[in-house]
């Protein structure tokens, strides 16, 4: 045990029960008890059209059923490449209830990419849209897939937005047909089954429910395997840490994508677990979701710090009345300070903190309490029935003291069982029932966690450690700053250097000798960019993180050239 694991105890939440007790059950029974206790209220909203819990689980069960009938069976994979969609949350559901293995897919994904992950897990069914057939069509003959399902958009729109959809994707350029001979269509496959899918006996904790691929920016993508009961704590811890949650009578933002295990857990599967209403929003765009929140006055709102940034940012935003929001968590990238405040502020009311979680662990681990204590900066306390430490990275059974920078290490019910195929792998991953999370980090004297940042993001130069986000932070901090990326860039002299991307907020305009005066008035001289470039916007993941891979891979493109 860590010998500073109680630390954070002292402090703990007091609304928060520091150890949970898990329900031995399938993860797709939380919609079947939400059903039981909620027949009548709405699960899911999409662009107007309503689905009761009653009308979703009788669709979930004659979709397990059509997927029995296509051959599917306990440890099949499943893949689902869809946006948020009713279509999407049937098919997970429907795919667990066979006690199958979802693989949730990104819509966006090339078809290296799509061919890649649908190959490496072995996929029996692809259910996908009708917009992304001529991706599909191009890997087909490579792909272990038996039986393809196809669905539109247009399919879970109210009259008339499903007699206009097709019309304004044929002027956009998208033809939305997909024979009979490629693809069996989603909404058919419903009418000829009933709600009556074989019984599975399942093992929540050693039965994987999911293989989620992580995201690919350090080397190829790799099958996370998470259990039934992996994806059941995160999502009870979730529920135990929004203190002020009210059962029956929570509505959650589906923003985040629920292919990242992130928006499934803390937007699809919680408002299942709770008999909320999920508000779901198929493509991010700022005023479609400024406009869902208002209309349908939403409690709980999961986001990235981009999602954030792009709410601030809206010149109409004071239009909207947000105040309906208790509590929004952020995670998959390091929220700015600056932009915390201004959110709480717009928001009036609303508990916006930082999270931290990875793919290996559902992915939550860490968060800020919602009600007391918000340490700005911090990722927080670790979730219930989770043990974190900071340990040194070249010896790990070596603790780091209070306060000093090491690599994060976690442990709890929601860690992975491990990667899919790749033994060794997990074999580096977990070591003694902990999960190395490639993260640096330290703790004070409150048991409050930071990031410092990731082991390979770190910059060393001239012999000096340099944590991008410390440089960040400060860089968000300046008026004319929207967005900012600090990476380390190759140097003959130190090895490495200190570049900075920028994207100023509309309207304004900066030097580069005024954003290092600011930041020599902030920072180490060591620390300050030595190089600044000025940008339209920064390349990005699904899920809002930038993607600053891509940002040294074109630094050294330039210096190849």
């Amino acid at each position: 045990m860590s010998q500073n694991k109680y630390l954070w105890m002292e402090n703990y939440p007091k609304r928060v029960r520091p150890n949970l007790s898990y329900p031995d059950i399938p993860l797709y029974a939380l919609v079947e008890q939400s059903t039981e206790e909620y027949p009548t209220q709405t699960a899911v909203t999409f662009m107007g059209k309503k689905l009761t819990y009653s009308q979703l689980w009788q669709q979930i069960c004659q979709f397990a059923a059509a997927l029995y009938s296509l051959g599917v069976r306990k440890g099949d994979r499943v893949a689902i490449m869809l946006p948020n969609t009713p279509q999407a949350v049937i098919a997970y559901y429907a795919t667990l209830k066979l006690g199958a293995i979802v693989v949730m897919i990104n819509p966006l994904y090339t078809e290296r990419e799509l061919e890649h992950q649908l190959k490496d897990a072995g996929a029996k069914v692809l259910v996908y849209l009708d917009l992304v057939n001529p991706r599909v069509k191009k890997v087909r003959r490579n792909l272990p897939v038996k039986s393809y399902i196809v669905t539109s958009i247009k399919d879970y729109l109210p009259f008339p937005l499903n007699l206009l959809y097709p019309i304004k994707a044929k002027k956009e350029g998208h033809n939305l047909h997909v024979p009979a001979e490629e693809a069996v269509k989603f909404t058919k496959l419903l009418s000829q089954n009933l709600p009556d899918p074989p019984e599975v006996e399942i093992d929540p904790a050693e039965d994987v429910a999911l293989l989620q691929y992580t995201g690919g920016t350090t080397g190829v993508p790799k099958g996370t395997m998470l259990t039934h009961l992996n994806l059941i704590a995160n999502t009870m811890q979730t529920r135990e840490w929004y203190t002020q949650c009210v059962e029956g009578k929570e509505r959650v933002m589906g923003v985040l994508p629920f292919f990242h295990v992130y928006g499934m857990t803390t937007a699809l599967n919680f408002s299942n677990a709770v008999g909320g209403e999920l508000i779901l929003i198929p493509r991010f765009d700022v005023k479609t979701l400024l406009t869902e929140l208002q209309k349908h006055k939403v409690t709980f709102f999961p986001g990235a710090p981009t999602i954030y940034v792009a709410v601030n940012n809206y010149p109409e935003v004071s239009k909207y009345d947000l105040t309906s929001i208790r509590a929004c968590i952020s995670g998959s990238a390091p929220l700015p300070v600056e932009v915390q405040q201004e959110f709480m502020r717009l928001s009036g009311n609303a508990a916006l903190v930082e999270g931290y979680g990875l793919s290996e662990a559902s992915p939550v681990t860490h968060c800020n309490p919602l009600d007391e204590g918000n340490n700005i900066g911090s990722i927080g306390f670790p979730f219930p029935d989770t043990v974190a430490k900071v340990v040194d990275p070249a010896d790990p059974s070596k603790e780091m003291p209070v306060g000093e920078v090491g690599e994060l290490i976690v442990r709890g019910p929601q860690v992975m069982k491990g990667y899919w195929n790749k033994p060794e792998e997990t074999a580096q991953m977990i070591k003694d029932g902990w999960l190395h999370t490639g993260d640096m980090a330290r703790m004070d004297e409150q048991g409050y966690f930071y990031i410092a940042d990731r082991i390979k993001d770190m910059i060393i130069s001239g012999g000096f450690n340099i944590y991008p986000r410390e440089v960040e932070e400060v860089l968000y901090e300046h008026p004319k700053v929207q967005e900012a990326a600090v990476v380390g860039i190759p140097d003959s002299y130190r090895g490495e250097t200190v570049k900075a991307y920028l994207v100023l907020r509309e309207g304004e305009e900066a030097t580069e000798k005024e954003i290092r005066k600011y930041c020599e008035e902030r920072l180490a001289k060591y620390k300050i960019p030595r190089t600044l470039e000025f940008r339209s916007e920064l390349p990005k993941s699904t899920i809002g993180k930038v993607l600053k891979r891509v940002l040294i891979d074109e630094e050294k493109e330039k210096l190849a050239g």
